[in-house]
């Protein structure tokens, strides 16, 4: 399987496999997240082509110290060949080719699966809290209604 950078081709692709794996939420728009990862020079979408299918993704970024792992997504009939850890690994190669030490991720408080994922390749808890507030009072009800409140 094929591991390489995705191009603004893919994005239909991606957002399809990002809502497969149901990491999408409606107060997102996963076509301008990916248009925007690989537009820039500090961050890309790698894919994994079976037969010319994206089959997974991982989004990665940096701001100049540290390192960021996004929507990492294998497609359901991929799963337990170990693409996703490819993947991780792939990405963290993508983070220290940039020269940056130090990679993080932030995954839904829910999602003990994938936590277990991260957990295995090394990666730790880090004692940050994340806070955030939408700045579009009708996303910010979106969210809420989604949520519960």
């Amino acid at each position: 399987m094929q591991i390489l950078p995705l191009s603004p081709d893919h994005a239909d692709a991606a957002a399809r496999l990002w809502a497969e794996c149901g990491l999408t939420r409606p107060w997102n728009d996963p076509q301008a997240d990916f248009r925007m990862a690989v537009s820039g020079p500090a961050s890309q979408v790698l894919g994994a082509l079976a037969d010319d299918t994206l089959v997974g993704t991982v989004m990665v970024g940096h701001e100049g110290h540290r390192g960021w792992i996004y929507y990492l997504a294998v497609a359901p009939e991929h799963r337990g060949e170990g693409l996703g850890r490819t993947l991780v690994r792939a990405a963290e190669d993508w983070v220290e080719s940039q020269g940056v030490p130090k990679v993080m991720l932030m995954i839904r408080a829910e999602n003990d699966e994938v936590a277990r994922l991260y957990e295995d390749l090394g990666y730790v808890d880090q004692g940050v809290r994340v806070l955030g507030r939408f700045l579009d009072e009708d996303l910010q009800r979106m969210r809420e209604e989604t949520a519960g409140g």
